[in-house]
């Protein structure tokens, strides 16, 4: 029989993996790839905080990474800079500051690499229902910000409100990469967005087919890495990173 302590990992590890392949499937398309990546690592001053005060580091690393979001789309507004060269700039600020507050090394290595085996039963609820909440909204969206993607004027004309959907993917962001930090931590979680996304790419003609590839690569890949690295004593976060590269080189075989 399975112990709960795996189950609510397998839960946690499924529902995360998804939304990140469905929210990595629209940061493909709006050149982004990388900027899942720079954001993850704005979670870590929140960590170091949490760890401090023993606090729950997914409310600090969310905090963040919120906060971030919402300065990240002010100051897109106000000084017309592109969004990338502004999450870099947070980027290593936070970097910098996160490790000045976490100078245990075993503490940086969870923070940076996760440690899923410590999913409580209120991680995996919160889990849940985060992601379903990052469907639900991003279903809203996802065609307002397709069409931006393709060309802003014609967003605007179809009476798509560019500025309020780019905050709310930001916010879906910032919460999936908030929840993944335990999955894999913050130093992957990026390829976690991204590598299911790509795989995906390889293997779609259509939108619709696209963003629903992606989530069941991330599906896919999360649970299976998770259930590999437990039976070979391995570290969970990279594995799951491996997982998800490997369904990517299989998709180079089926492009046309």
């Amino acid at each position: 029989m399975i112990d709960q302590s795996l189950l609510f990992s397998l839960i946690a590890a499924g529902v995360v993996g998804a939304a990140a392949g469905y929210l990595g499937s629209i940061m493909v398309l709006r050149r982004l790839a990388l900027a899942g990546d720079v954001l993850s690592h704005v979670a870590l001053p929140g960590i170091g905080i949490a760890l401090l005060y023993g606090l729950n580091p997914f409310l600090l690393a969310f905090v963040f990474l919120f906060a971030a979001s919402w300065l990240i789309w002010l100051l897109e507004k106000r000084t017309r800079l592109p969004t990338d060269a502004l999450i870099g700039i947070f980027f290593v600020a936070s970097l910098a500051i996160g490790v000045m507050l976490i100078p245990d090394l075993e503490e940086l290595g969870e923070a940076l690499f996760g440690d899923i085996s410590q999913i409580s039963r209120f991680d995996a609820v919160l889990a849940v229902f985060l992601s379903a909440l990052v469907f639900i909204v991003g279903s809203r969206i996802y065609k307002g910000l397709v069409l931006g993607t393709i060309s802003e004027d014609l967003a605007v004309a179809n009476g798509v409100k560019l500025r309020r959907i780019n905050l709310l993917f930001m916010v879906l962001v910032a919460a999936v990469v908030a929840l993944g930090v335990k999955v894999v931590g913050t130093l992957l979680m990026g390829a976690l967005i991204i590598v299911s996304a790509t795989a995906a790419k390889n293997l779609s003609r259509s939108i619709s087919r696209y963003a629903s590839l992606s989530t069941v690569f991330g599906l896919a890949a999360a649970p299976s890495g998770l259930m590999v690295a437990r039976v070979y004593e391995l570290p969970p976060g990279p594995m799951i990173i491996l997982i998800g590269v490997g369904i990517f080189l299989l998709s180079l075989f089926g492009r046309r």
